[in-house]
């Protein structure tokens, strides 16, 4: 194990064992480079590893602390591996999305507050009135389509889902603009199923929600076979 190893291994334990907790000031770099039995050098490369990791936050003039520590950020480096693994299919990554969104739909449905839901309602009542105009507002459509899914994946009540959901989903947004572009009538299509979706959650109904989930993400799965090139899509999309 390198020196550096040992620093991360060393801060990550401390946090297990309750020495420091989220938003904590790590003690000074002498002192800490000591009680880790490293040098100062090898302390301040443990201490950015760290920081890529989200583990610390290194503020110049102020000090190194805790982050808060919460899953979507710890989860945020799984990306460039959902980025490898999905190269030339990014079929492969909508699917593990619909594994996910699936299971967070139908443990939601138990535990999504009312305000969560009303405020769901007005996302759709929004993306409607986008839907009905000429020329549509795709970014926001996009944006709003997020919010909904959002709302669903945080009422799991599983931080570690919502960060595997963020990781997954983030990189699904150019396949699904492309859709809301060049898909006629996909837009209606994806409001209809979000507002099945919600119909389902209203309902407190967990299978349902999990069915109508799944109904809508296997609609954006297929679409994708008409997916073109990245070259293409970025042109025609203009470059989003």
């Amino acid at each position: 194990m390198s020196r550096t190893d040992e620093v991360v291994n060393g801060i990550k334990r401390m946090i297990l064992e309750g020495t420091f907790k989220p938003g904590d000031r790590l003690p000074i770099e002498k002192d800490l480079a000591e009680s880790l039995g490293v040098s100062r050098g090898s302390l301040r490369e443990g201490m950015s590893a760290l920081s890529i990791l989200g583990i610390v936050n290194i503020r110049q003039g102020d000090g190194t602390y805790v982050t808060n520590l919460d899953a979507p950020q710890l989860l945020a480096p799984m990306g460039f591996v959902v980025d490898f693994q999905g190269q030339g299919d990014p079929r492969h990554i909508h699917t593990v999305r619909r594994l996910l969104e699936c299971e967070a739909a139908r443990l939601a449905a138990t535990r999504i507050t009312d305000e969560a839901l009303a405020q769901a309602g007005e996302l759709l009542d929004e993306a409607a009135r986008i839907a009905g105009q000429s020329p549509q507002d795709h970014e926001r459509i996009m944006e709003i389509d997020i919010a909904f899914h959002r709302i669903i994946a945080v009422h799991a009540d599983n931080p570690v889902l919502v960060g595997l959901i963020e990781a997954f989903a983030g990189r699904t947004l150019r396949g699904r603009l492309w859709r809301s572009l060049h898909e006629e009538g996909a837009d209606r299509r994806t409001h209809d199923e979000h507002a099945a979706i919600l119909k389902a959650l209203v309902a407190r109904d967990p299978e349902r929600a999990r069915i109508r989930m799944a109904n809508h993400l296997i609609g954006v799965e297929e679409s994708l076979y008409g997916l073109p090139d990245d070259g293409d899509a970025n042109a025609e999309a203009g470059g989003s």
